[in-house]
């Protein structure tokens, strides 16, 4: 199992051989430091690697972190799921552990945009735009009533409130490209989350 951690970048395009045109999106991967190992025989109770990403001011890193990373600061620190292998405290993984034609699986926090109504949040068309309306083209219209829960707003209605914001994973993505010296992967399609936002690559 392969896994890093990256910062999203831009979108861009890709060319093969035959002159396909493939949409991808840029991401910066690693370095990403081993911090830890967890075994199934120790305390934790199960395997695992943490590892951390991007090395931050010491001032900004409590002290119970700070004697954890051996005194290195890191502005993330992610914990994979696996066996360790022959990782161990200390490792650097870096962008090249991945090939191109790679499959990989993408998580990231997707863009938020706050409170938003039942048009943006869920599709709704909203109400004609004809004679007689005022206020309610946008509006969710009517949730029930007697005859459809007994009075009540049944549970899983949809409607207005906080969208985005959520870890959204996607599968079958593919490394279209790879630069090692300056960290660069290129994966096919989009992937979740504003430029910037912090990434986990996963590839069983």
């Amino acid at each position: 199992m392969k896994f890093i951690l990256a910062r999203k970048g831009r979108m861009t395009q890709v060319f093969d051989e035959s002159g396909r045109v493939y949409a991808g999106t840029v991401v910066m991967a690693g370095p990403v430091v081993v911090t830890q190992v967890k075994g199934k025989e120790g305390k934790d109770g199960y395997a695992a690697v943490q590892v951390g990403f991007e090395e931050q001011k010491l001032a900004r890193v409590n002290k119970p972190e700070l004697g954890h990373t051996k005194g290195v600061g890191y502005k993330f620190l992610k914990e994979f799921r696996m066996d360790a292998g022959d990782l161990e405290v200390g490792s650097t993984i870096t962008a090249d552990t991945f090939a191109e034609g790679d499959t990989v699986v993408i998580s990231s926090t997707s863009k938020g945009h706050g409170f938003s109504g039942v048009v943006k949040r869920h599709g709704f068309h909203g109400g004609p735009r004809s004679h007689g309306q005022k206020h309610s083209e946008r509006e969710a219209g009517s949730i029930g009533g007697g005859g459809r829960a007994g009075g009540r707003v049944a549970k899983g209605m949809r409607m207005a409130g906080r969208m985005g914001n959520d870890r959204v994973t996607i599968k079958n993505l593919k490394v279209l490209k790879i630069n090692a010296a300056t960290g660069e992967m290129i994966i096919s399609g989009a992937i979740p989350g504003a430029p910037g936002a912090l990434v986990e690559i996963l590839s069983m």
